[in-house]
């Protein structure tokens, strides 16, 4: 699998079409009905390095056992280990190149759940397996589809080092649906 393809187990997904009048944006992206309940994908591959764990830890996350490898041997964690915020950015990161740039994207109403299972180390290679948990259509915005996801963040070892349940508001197929031609003079 190359870096941001998205392998789903029920094969390639649909592509929708946009309506005459819309922002001219790709005409070949994934719409809400792209993403049915129980869809297990699987994509990324992005490998931490000391010097990126430090870099973000100095700017956002300055505790110890991020910043310095001194430090972080003697620590609880006993060793040098990303911060959290920082895996969860590399999540979105995988997302964005895994299916959200490809996607009919509405933006998101948030996050439900973090969690931080397993400490992320410099040399592990990160990828992201999203289950679709739940969809449907919004009952004040039929336009939008309401897709709710579980991001699990796997090394290389398969060990699952974060999971986050969230939403991602989608387009759904019939708003973006090209009107036909026929009949226009």
């Amino acid at each position: 699998m190359t870096r941001g393809e998205a392998v789903g187990r029920r094969g390639r997904a649909r592509r929708c079409r946009f309506a005459k009048g819309r922002p001219p944006l790709d005409d070949d992206l994934l719409c809400f009905e792209d993403f049915p309940v129980g869809e297990v994908a699987e994509f990324g591959h992005l490998e931490v390095t000391a010097d990126e764990i430090k870099s973000f830890a100095r700017e956002f996350d300055p505790l110890p056992f991020h910043t310095d490898e001194a430090a972080a041997e003697a620590s609880f964690m006993g060793g040098l280990c990303a911060s959290g915020w920082h895996v969860v950015a590399l999540l979105m990161r995988m997302c964005c190149e895994g299916y959200v740039l490809r996607t009919a994207s509405m933006g998101s109403n948030g996050v439900d759940e973090v969690k931080w299972l397993k400490p992320v180390r410099p040399g592990d290679v990160l990828s992201v397996r999203r289950t679709t948990l739940a969809a449907r259509v919004s009952r004040k915005r039929p336009e939008m589809g309401i897709v709710t996801f579980l991001w699990e963040i796997v090394t290389q070892t398969g060990a699952t080092a974060a999971e986050v349940r969230g939403v991602n508001l989608v387009a759904t197929r019939a708003s973006r649906a090209v009107p036909s031609e026929a009949g226009h003079a």
